[in-house]
């Protein structure tokens, strides 16, 4: 596990992530099947050409992805459970999201806000 000291500067890393409709999953409701996917980089969705994703499902998965994004305590649930269930309680699909590596960002290129070595940034 890397710590935010091995970054120079304002660099930051994020883990990428891939949601899956899993085989885990019942009868699926809609055009979507096993195995369609979506890619997170950083703050951008990444769906393959002439695939779609339901809108309802994604409504549901994206709170989660920023915190899957992130390095958690160890026993926080986020490192450990991967499976989320479809928002609709008729459809049975079951989403997969799997981190596949990192990408470094820095804070300058993602945020408008400047860093400052005396701010606090927890204080509200």
């Amino acid at each position: 596990m890397s710590t935010y000291s091995q970054h120079a500067g304002d660099a930051f890393e994020l883990y990428n992530l891939r949601v899956e409709i899993s085989e885990r999953s019942g009868r699926i409701i809609g055009k979507h099947k096993v195995g369609d996917y979506f890619e997170v980089i950083g703050e951008d969705i990444f769906i393959p050409h002439g695939q779609g994703f339901s809108i309802y499902a994604l409504g549901a998965l994206l709170p989660l992805l920023a915190a899957k994004q992130r390095q958690n305590h160890p026993h926080d649930f986020m490192e450990s459970d991967d499976l989320i269930a479809d928002p609709d309680v008729n459809c049975k699909a079951i989403y997969r999201i799997c981190r596949t590596g990192k990408t470094i960002f820095r804070h300058i290129d993602v945020s408008g806000n400047p860093l400052s070595p005396t701010t606090n940034h927890h204080a509200c």
